[in-house]
């Protein structure tokens, strides 16, 4: 069943609650979004409310998508670049799919909502995002239109010994109108 995404929902105890469960289990997953497994509730907590300073500041822009019972399934954050030389583009932060939500094409479903969301943004003209190298993310991303810009070698120390290349990757958006 698809999942249904809504762009700026209400943020409700569920929602963050939700938001947190998910971003629990995707790293425990063993996700690339930001921490290395095990992880808990209250390790995820602090990250999440800083995205929601930024929501309220009107900096960020939540995309999520719920399944069929309306739990949260799927996430991804838009943010807006605030350089005055740069705001032609935004970054997406933190694009999750529930573990047991995987395969099903959810992935791809959530880059095309974030895309659409992104192209009704007066101005953008692109998003950007980074992944973890050592994941096959790139490959994923590639197969949904993005490019890869930019590699910086060794930059994510997912544990000692263990560095991953940080891989910028773009997407153009089609220009409307």
């Amino acid at each position: 069943m698809a999942l249904v995404f809504e762009l700026d929902p209400a943020v409700t105890p569920g929602l963050r609650d939700g938001v947190v469960a998910l971003w629990t289990d995707v790293s425990n997953a063993g996700g690339s979004v930001g921490f290395v497994p095990p992880v808990t509730p209250g390790d995820v907590r602090p990250e999440l409310v800083k995205h929601f300073v930024a929501m309220a500041e009107g900096r960020t822009r939540l995309l999520v998508g719920l399944d069929e019972e309306g739990a949260v399934a799927a996430t991804a954050f838009l943010t807006h670049n605030t350089h005055r030389l740069m705001k032609h583009w935004v970054w997406l932060y933190t694009v999750m799919v529930h573990p047991r939500h995987q395969g099903k094409g959810h992935g791809r479903d959530l880059l095309a909502a974030a895309e659409e969301a992104a192209g009704g943004l007066e101005g953008v003209d692109a998003i950007r995002l980074t992944c973890r190298g050592g994941e096959g993310l790139e490959r994923f991303y590639a197969s949904c239109g993005y490019k890869e810009v930019g590699r910086v070698p060794g930059a994510i120390r997912v544990a000692p010994g263990d560095d991953r290349d940080d891989i910028t990757m773009l997407l153009p958006l089609a220009r409307r109108g």
